[in-house]
């Protein structure tokens, strides 16, 4: 008598359902961020969403609910990005602690980060931070991770700081208030100031601080210049 074989279940394998599942996130996310960029955030909606990512409404309210769990993920989404690229720009700086603090505040004004999509979306949300309270608890958990490591680097560099101006806390608070007055004022006035003027801003702040080091601060935010 032949061996019955046991049915296949019907429907897709589980890794392929997991992946097409990821992937249809993915493609809603990205069009959230295309929505919020062009139309604003209060006037993206599930459906303009859909729209720019060319399906169906029922497929975001399938994968996502409402609209405001759809931007929850979009703003981890964008978070997620972020912290990859200036741990990267970690990983690529030399092992020196004032290199490592310079490829992190720099990384702040690549094109890559810095650009009109991603001030656009930054702002957006920093403008609803206050209204809901789950924006700022992500901005929060994300900000305070690289001000930690912000401020790291900083005590590390504290033996070549000269004088009594300055602390480790109150180089990083600059530095952080610098970038992020940058991006704010770079959204709001797009000309008033390019990608280099700002990292060659930050480079004289900091050989204000580390004079020692100088000559290489700046040789080094020029060089980044050239590159770009």
């Amino acid at each position: 008598m032949a061996e019955v074989q046991p049915k296949k279940p019907p429907g897709r394998p589980r890794g392929e359902q997991t992946e097409n599942a990821d992937r249809r996130r993915r493609q809603l996310v990205e069009a959230a961020i295309h929505s919020i960029v062009h139309l604003g955030m209060s006037a993206t909606t599930l459906a303009t969403v859909s729209a720019s990512a060319g399906l169906s409404q029922g497929v975001a309210v399938f994968y996502f609910k409402s609209k405001e769990n759809l931007l929850i993920e979009t703003l981890r989404h964008h978070y997620h990005e972020y912290d990859d690229h200036w741990h990267k720009a970690l990983a690529d700086a030399p092992d020196d602690p004032l290199e490592k603090l310079m490829a992190l505040v720099f990384a702040d004004v690549d094109p890559k980060i810095c650009n009109t999509r991603n001030l656009t979306l930054w702002n957006s949300y920093w403008g609803e931070a206050v209204a809901r309270p789950k924006f700022a608890e992500i901005c929060e958990a994300y900000d305070r991770a690289r001000y930690e490591t912000l401020i790291g680097f900083c005590e590390a560099a504290a033996p070549m700081m000269v004088g009594d101006y300055w602390t480790p806390v109150t180089v990083a608070d600059v530095l952080d208030t610098m970038t992020d007055g940058m991006w704010t004022r770079m959204h709001v006035t797009p000309g008033f100031m390019d990608l280099e003027s700002g990292r060659m801003l930050l480079a004289r702040f900091l050989a204000t601080v580390y004079p020692s080091r100088a000559d290489g601060i700046l040789a080094r935010a020029e060089s980044l210049s050239a590159k770009s």
